[in-house]
Order: structure tokens, then C-alpha cells, then sequence
């Protein structure tokens, strides 16, 4: 995989840890190897006027996803072609805000939009119900997996 982390925030982020589930993500969807991908992080201010530019909403957000080649997720005899998956915009401000209402760390609050944006950029949605429920499995699976797997101390 092809996966650059670039923090432009002011605030400090394992960017290692979003690597490696960003890495893990990928490779449970089947997505080929030669997938690119993009996680930039970036303050509330720069965050608010892509909210407002792209989604016509006020404030800043948590995470905006920005596919490119509409690529999807594949199986293992059949993975995704290779292509630009897209581009994946945190604020970690909005997430360490939302991590203390949910009880988990900051890094936590992270991987779960680092998946959450990975999905959407795989064609996932969450505005009716069904996608809600299968979207919102996936991304729980995921994340599960991963906390198994993944060998470094958070």
C-alpha cells in the first residue's frame, strides 16, 4: 500500500498507529497493494472551511473522506485493482473533543475515523439504515481485528 500520513495539526498523533490500521483496514477489504491513499490531519480552522466548501455545513467536523477512482472493496481472489483510493482529512481537535464523551482515548477516537473515512472512500454510507448497520459492523470489526493484531503498545 501507498499510504502517506501527513499531520499539519498542531497537535501531537501517533501517526505509526493510523499507519498501521490504515495499512490493516486496507488489506482486510482486499484492496490492492498498489492502492494509494492519503491521511492528512489538520486544525479546526482548516478543517472548518473544507466542512463549509464540500458539505455546506458550518464548524468543523471530524473527518471528511475525498475518493478519487471509485474504487470498492474486493475479495480475496479478487482484489481491487490498483488506483488512487483518495484522500482522508482528520482534525484531532474534533476528535479528542469526542473521545471524552465516549469514554476512550484520543488515539482510539482516531482509528475510528481513520476506518470510518477508509469506508467511505470504499463507497460505504450511512444515511439509511441498512447501509448504517452494515457500515457501522464493518468498521467495528475492523477496529476489533486490528486491536487483536496489532502488536504495538497504545
Amino acid at each position: 500500500m501507498s499510504i502517506e500520513v501527513n499531520n499539519e495539526s498542531a497537535i501531537e498523533v501517533d501517526e505509526s498507529a493510523i499507519l498501521r490500521l490504515a495499512t490493516f483496514a486496507l488489506d482486510q477489504l482486499h484492496v490492492h497493494p498498489e492502492a494509494e491513499l492519503a491521511i492528512v490531519l489538520v486544525d479546526e480552522g482548516a478543517m472548518e472551511q473544507l466542512h463549509v466548501q464540500w458539505m455546506d455545513e458550518p464548524g468543523p467536523t471530524d473527518v471528511l473522506s475525498f475518493p478519487m477512482d471509485e474504487l470498492r472493496p474486493g475479495t480475496e481472489d479478487d482484489p481491487t485493482p490498483p488506483g488512487l483510493l483518495g484522500d482522508i482529512v482528520l482534525c484531532p481537535q474534533v476528535a479528542t473533543a469526542q473521545a471524552v464523551t465516549a469514554g476512550h482515548s484520543a488515539l482510539d477516537e482516531m482509528l475510528l475515523l481513520t476506518t470510518h473515512g477508509i469506508l467511505h472512500l470504499l463507497g460505504f454510507d450511512h444515511a439509511e439504515p441498512d447501509d448504517k448497520a452494515e457500515m457501522f459492523g464493518l468498521q467495528g470489526e475492523i477496529l476489533a481485528a486490528f486491536a487483536a493484531a496489532d502488536q504495538h503498545p497504545r
